[in-house]
């Protein structure tokens, strides 16, 4: 037996049940959400990006390379604090960008020993053409969800990430991996003090430090 803190007592089997129902409920909503992650990563991002881009480009330099779209003249620096990966990683995957011609390497006027990253033009036609077909391929998926319900299941998400990026007490520098859909009004951003995906006219000096 237990006791509430009302002095009454609640029998074992009825604690133990409630305790296995929360977890059995926590399980469902932790098995949910890894094959949810494992879809939204592996069909619209790797599968997509192997049917659409004839580049042997890996997701990591996908995103790298949306990033820099996103972010014309942006730092090498910037995009590794950013994304939580050494510099000698950024110029690895850059090396390789700029071999395929989607990613160019500038001086910095104000800073001729600085260098900018820009994506070419076939760099951004990369990007589009893959934001294309994913966009054709989940439309069908989400239209099967009713305007209300669909912006009720977006609160849902962008509350539980916002929560758990609170009690996960993450480095606020790290990239939280939206696949680049950037908002300015995006509550997980906000959380985190900044996103690295924001135009490059909403970053400031410090940004550049």
């Amino acid at each position: 037996m237990s006791s509430r803190g009302d002095g009454s007592a609640v029998p074992s089997s009825t604690r133990n049940r409630a305790v296995v129902e929360e977890d059995a409920t926590l399980y469902r909503f932790l098995r949910c959400g890894h094959i949810l992650g494992s879809l939204l990563r592996e069909i619209l991002e790797e599968t997509y990006l192997g049917q659409k881009c004839s580049h042997p480009l890996t997701r990591t330099q996908f995103c790298l390379l949306k990033l820099i779209t996103v972010n014309a003249d942006v730092h090498p620096s910037q995009v590794a604090r950013y994304l939580g990966v050494t510099p000698a990683a950024v110029t690895k995957n850059v090396d390789k960008l700029e071999q395929l011609g989607l990613v160019n390497r500038d001086p910095c006027i104000e800073d001729r020993r600085a260098t900018l990253l820009s994506a070419s033009e076939e760099g951004a036609r990369v990007v589009s053409e893959y934001e294309d077909l994913k966009a054709a391929r989940i439309s069908p998926v989400v239209r099967e969800l009713e305007p209300a319900e669909l912006d009720d299941l977006c609160e849902l998400l962008e509350g539980l990430c916002v929560e758990l990026v609170r009690h996960g007490r993450l480095d606020l520098n790290s990239c939280m991996r939206c696949a680049g859909y950037y908002s300015e009004d995006c509550l997980v951003g906000l959380e985190q003090g900044g996103c690295a995906l924001r135009p490059q006219g909403e970053m400031n000096r410090e940004d550049l430090a």
